[in-house]
This record gives C-alpha cells, structure tokens and sequence, in this order.
C-alpha cells in the first residue's frame, strides 16, 4: 500500500470538482428558459452569499493558497510575490467576475433574484 500525499489527494478532489463543473456545464446544454439559466448562473456566484456559491468557494481556496504561499520557506520576495498573486486572482474572481455574473442574472431573469 502507497501513501497518499496531499498533492494526490489535492490532484483527486480536483478531479472531482471538474467532475462537477462539467455536470453543470452539461445543464446549460440545449433549450434551456432564460428564468432558469440564470438560477444556474446564481448558483456559480450567490449575491447575497458571495462565499456560498462556487466563485467564492474557489476565491476563498485561493486566499488560503496565498496565506501558506506566504508561510513557504525560501525567499522573502518570491513568497510575497506568490502570496500577491494568488491574493490579487482571488479578488478578480470575487470582484469582476462575481459581478459580472450578477449582470447576467438580472439581465436573463431580474425578478429571480433570491429574497
């Protein structure tokens, strides 16, 4: 028996995250009512729970990358400029394509928006 390492077990739920974005993925194939594309849409990236949908489960993956970036051993500089990138994508998700999804929704279906 092999030890598992955390990068196989990092490697095997990211198979399993593709998985799911592709069962997704396959939901918006086809006639699909714009009421009900952007439900699917809100469920990427929840407004009133931005941490809730699947843009901030990934944006907070992200920042938690940057904070044990930030805590590597090895050069000072390389770790900050690893832990500001990483920071910096997290935020993109968060800010520009959250929001960009939240125009989505309204336009496809502006009274669906969740109480």
């Amino acid at each position: 028996m092999t030890a598992t390492t955390r990068t196989d077990r990092v490697r095997t739920a990211a198979a399993i995250a593709r998985l799911a974005l592709q069962q997704i993925q396959d939901e918006t194939t086809g006639d699909i009512a714009a009421p009900e594309l952007a439900a699917i849409v809100r469920e990427l990236h929840d407004e009133a729970d931005p941490p809730g949908g699947v843009l901030g489960a990934l944006a907070q993956l992200l920042t938690r990358t940057a904070q044990a970036a930030a805590l590597t051993p090895g050069d000072t500089d390389d770790r900050e400029a690893a832990a500001c990138a990483l920071e910096e994508a997290a935020a993109f998700i968060t800010d520009s394509a959250g929001m960009r999804l939240h125009l989505a929704t309204r336009t496809l279906h502006p009274q669906g928006e969740r109480p």
